[in-house]
């Protein structure tokens, strides 16, 4: 299922779009990376949050949303947040270059609600020049994902969003600390059925929903339980169910590749190159020599 892309509305200014997320199948929430020319632009408000991300060279900015104004130099890593319906304007002296992520409205009060915080908490607040370093480890992460010739299943964008959205509230899944892991029960429920759909697109809400679980609190608990985040943890069965098929013989690596979840072989291979080190052809070569 593809996302949905909130339309951009008219603004001011000249912008290009060198990146978007708009084919990679994510939902509730995206991103783009746009080259801006010097000068004045004016967004306005949008029925989605947005956050923008500086990505290139320093330039001298004013940046005006809700009232507040920062005049600055905006260097790599400077974010501004600005809430769903409200307005932003910036002037920039030179051309610059901006990641972009949105957040759909209910992709963000879904996870304020799964972490029980309340209306006054719960909610995001224009902020300019914000520099938080958990935060842009999340943008770069995300941009990296946007960048790749092979991207990621949906789930690892997802779990990257999430953590953006929580992070954004200032709030931390403390109160899911209570309970350090899975129950035993549980996280066999959880990773058998991964090891039964490794095929399929997997999400977290689907996830935590067999935890019975809200979704930042299962981030947290699975993590505690196997010892990895859970988009790494599919990753790496998807791969190592791959290597097996491919050491049987019996299907070319674009068959292996569909059979265990990646969208074709170089995606796999991508993938099983970072994980195990060697590509989905030299496991064929050396199953042919033995």
């Amino acid at each position: 299922m593809h996302a949905v892309h909130p339309a951009l509305a008219p603004h001011s200014g000249q912008r290009e779009s060198l990146l978007s997320s708009a084919t990679l199948g994510w939902s509730g929430f995206g991103a783009e990376m746009f080259g801006i020319a010097a000068g004045r632009h004016r967004i306005p408000g949008m029925k989605h949050h947005r956050v923008g991300v500086h990505v290139g060279r320093p330039v001298n900015a004013i940046c005006r949303c809700d009232g507040m104004r920062s005049s600055r130099i905006q260097a790599p890593g400077d974010v501004d947040v600005i809430p769903a319906g409200l307005d932003g304007e910036w002037s920039d002296d030179a051309n610059c270059t901006i990641l972009s992520i949105w957040f759909a409205d209910d992709f963000v009060r879904t996870t304020y609600d799964q972490l029980g915080l309340n209306a006054s908490d719960g909610q995001i607040r224009a902020q300019l020049q914000w520099r938080d370093a958990r935060f842009q480890h999340l943008v770069w992460a995300l941009r990296a994902e946007l960048e790749a010739e092979d991207a990621s299943d949906p789930l690892y964008a997802e779990s990257l969003c999430t953590a953006m959205v929580v992070r954004l509230a200032g709030a931390e899944a403390a109160h899911g600390r209570k309970r350090r892991t899975l129950s035993a029960r549980t996280a066999a429920r959880v990773l058998d059925y991964i090891e039964a759909h490794l095929d399929e697109r997997l999400s977290l809400a689907e996830l935590a929903a067999l935890a019975e679980l809200s979704v930042p609190h299962f981030k947290v608990l699975f993590r505690e339980t196997v010892g990895i985040p859970v988009h790494q943890h599919v990753v790496q069965r998807r791969v190592e169910r791959a290597r097996l098929l491919l050491a049987q013989g019996k299907l070319n690596v674009n068959q292996v590749a569909l059979e265990v979840g990646f969208a074709h072989q170089s995606h796999l291979a991508a993938w099983m190159k970072r994980v195990l080190g060697v590509t989905p052809r030299e496991i064929l070569r050396d199953h042919a020599r033995h």
